[in-house]
């Protein structure tokens, strides 16, 4: 007979949204199912409907997840570039990889695909605020750079290495792009001799 450890609510929807990360990131997102999520952290069914009360809530509440978690990463990894402790490399790589190995581009398209756009709401919310925390970066310029360097990791998230092969370009083309672009901007906004 085994003993389930007793988990708080805000434990339990949180050990549910690892679980649907997993899923997401191993299997794709037609993974992340109630049934699979409730099955990977030995919890019911009905115990995930009283968190989510339905599938698309917890894809819903994937994204949002999701998106909190890239978005702290990446708010880290853009001061660390502004106190010259990283680079606008890491910035793009983390907003790529987002995309791409943590399954952010594949949860986009299927929320897009199964008509739960509102879905993606949390992630346009967790963009907005980012670009939004700074002063600095709330300009249009800095808010058109974001959404070109979201777009780009989107996009090749989704088709980025069969494009790249078939304009004979290295798979990393996409990045080095938005890094340029990246680096152009922090160029145009570095006093001369600073």
């Amino acid at each position: 007979m085994s003993i389930r450890k007793r988990l708080s609510p805000e434990e339990s929807r949180i050990a549910a949204l690892e679980a649907a990360r997993s899923l997401l990131i191993e299997a794709g997102p037609q993974a992340v199912t109630l049934k699979a999520v409730a099955a990977r952290i030995g919890r019911t069914h009905a115990n995930l409907l009283h968190h989510f009360g339905s599938a698309s809530g917890l894809q819903k509440a994937l994204a949002g997840h999701l998106a909190g978690t890239i978005c702290t990463t990446i708010r880290e990894a853009v001061i660390a570039s502004r106190t010259g402790l990283g680079s606008p490399r890491d910035v793009v790589d983390l907003t790529f990889d987002a995309f791409d190995r943590e399954g952010g581009g594949a949860l986009a398209s299927w929320m897009l695909v199964s008509g739960n756009e509102d879905a993606l709401d949390p992630i346009v919310e967790a963009i907005h605020d980012l670009v939004m925390d700074t002063e600095e970066f709330a300009s249009a310029e800095s808010r058109a750079t974001t959404q070109a360097l979201v777009l780009l990791a989107l996009g090749d998230a989704l088709m980025g290495g069969p494009l790249a092969g078939s304009l004979d370009l290295p798979r990393t083309a996409a990045r080095d792009t938005a890094e340029a672009m990246l680096c152009a901007v922090v160029e145009k906004r570095t006093p001369a001799g600073g």
